[in-house]
């Protein structure tokens, strides 16, 4: 198996190694080298901040992209200087204050919850490195809120986990359907077995699916 991830203590679980991922995609085949010659590498980075990560997934959920980022930047605003606000500060704002930026009230009560467990200690942010997928999604799915799709995102985009696959996801759907010739939607068991070949990097491949989805397969 190549080298694929990196390790920092013994007992972290593996991060991206986004070199290694494009060595092992563009032997895949198919339309993968071109989509990298034409995207190059993903901008994904490590997050800092695991509560602000996981709301942000909150508010994305089942929205468009641009519809989304301007929920996302009301609420920032709604807080000092624009920034994701700790757990205290989420909580000393009112849902109604939190619905004026544009949320559900669904979604302001999961980011209360969210606020809660953090600032209670029920989910802990630290132990998050040392947790395999699985743990993550018990733990996190315990957030009213957030269920496995939210999950999936966290895993991609805020600790670079290597090998996810969002197979809830619309846009990485998209972008297999197109990227295989499918007539229809895939399925999960589907999109498991088509992406096969792109372990133990499937969170890279999944973000050339997002591309794929949003602008096509080059060439063609």
């Amino acid at each position: 198996m190549l080298a694929a991830m990196s390790r920092a203590p013994a007992s972290a679980q593996p991060v991206l190694d986004i070199a290694a991922s494009l060595v092992h995609l563009r032997g895949t085949g198919a339309h993968m080298p071109a989509l990298i010659a034409v995207h190059g590498p993903p901008d994904l980075a490590r997050t800092r901040n695991s509560f602000a990560s996981l709301g942000r997934a909150i508010v994305y959920q089942q929205l468009a992209t641009r519809a989304a980022a301007a929920i996302y930047a009301r609420f920032l605003a709604l807080f000092p200087r624009g920034r994701f606000p700790t757990p205290a500060a989420l909580l000393a704002v009112s849902e109604d204050t939190l619905r004026s930026a544009g949320l559900s009230r669904a979604k302001a009560t999961a980011l209360r919850d969210l606020a809660a467990k953090f600032a209670d200690g029920s989910v802990r942010s630290r132990q998050f490195s040392r947790m395999d997928a699985d743990e993550l999604r018990a733990t996190l799915t315990q957030v009213r809120g957030i269920g496995p799709w939210s999950v999936d995102m966290f895993l991609i985009f805020g600790l670079m986990r290597p090998d996810v696959l969002p197979v809830g996801d619309l846009g990485v759907r998209k972008g297999m359907q197109r990227y295989f010739e499918l007539e229809e939607l895939p399925k999960p068991a589907e999109m498991q077995e088509l992406a096969a070949p792109w372990a133990p990097f499937r969170s890279v491949a999944s973000w050339y699916m997002w591309r794929v989805a949003e602008n096509g397969i080059p060439g063609r």
